[in-house]
């Protein structure tokens, strides 16, 4: 067995930043009061986080990049065979290439569905003043209702995913931990570039991404909306 570098150190931060985040946004978002406050703050966060992403999926490391495992009809057919191509499973195989972009769909619709959305309590969107008061109802209702639980549906999907892979003798989590995968000589594909170099340029696109936010948060005075 070999060993190859498959997710760089930023993709793997991202990650883990992304499952923090979100498991603190459903626990502040459920419990409320004073919390809503550090559950806007940590919306915020992972809007830069799925920036960064969107970015990092077009130049990050080879095995980061939306191109290299996204789920054509050609990859899927292979897969759901049993004849799958060493690329078709070196980064995210075509089944787990699926959630993830559902993932990172289902996260952005529920961020700026928050941007807009208004409790009437303690919190009101950023945003809530270049939209009309029925939109704002409108991304309230699924912020709080049908966007959050989609979200823990297929996060739990996800989950139980890894736990099947894992029962059947394929550690996901691994390689989301160290970066590198166990491959035959047979099997053997291209490394992600991952050094010093790519860091620095990770760290330039997460301070644009957080920038991109902060500006987006502020850049309209916040209104009050007649409901």
């Amino acid at each position: 067995m070999n060993t190859v570098r498959i997710w760089d150190l930023p993709t793997r931060l991202f990650h883990w930043a992304l499952v923090a985040a979100v498991a603190a946004l459903v626990v502040t978002g459920h419990i409320g009061g004073d919390l809503i406050r550090w559950h806007a703050r940590l919306g915020y966060a992972v809007m830069a986080l799925l920036v960064f992403r969107i970015v990092w999926g077009l130049i990050g490391g080879r095995w980061s990049r939306f191109a290299s495992f996204f789920p054509t009809p050609a990859r899927l057919l292979r897969y759901l065979r049993g004849a799958p191509t060493p690329q078709d499973e070196a980064g995210h195989n075509p089944l787990g290439a699926f959630s993830v972009f559902g993932l990172l769909a289902l996260l952005a619709l529920q961020v700026a569905s928050g941007l807009f959305a208004d409790d009437e309590i303690s919190f009101q969107g950023p945003l809530t003043g270049t939209v009309s008061g029925s939109m704002v109802r409108f991304a309230t209702r699924y912020h709080k209702n049908l966007g959050q639980w989609l979200l823990i549906g297929l996060v739990t999907l996800h989950v139980c995913s890894i736990i099947f892979y894992w029962l059947r003798g394929k550690n996901l989590l691994f390689p989301m931990f160290s970066g590198n995968k166990h491959l035959p000589p047979d099997q053997m594909v291209e490394p992600s570039a991952d050094g010093a170099g790519r860091w620095l340029l990770a760290l330039v696109v997460l301070a644009l991404a957080a920038a991109l936010v902060w500006w987006t948060v502020n850049a309209v005075p916040p209104a009050s909306m007649s409901f």
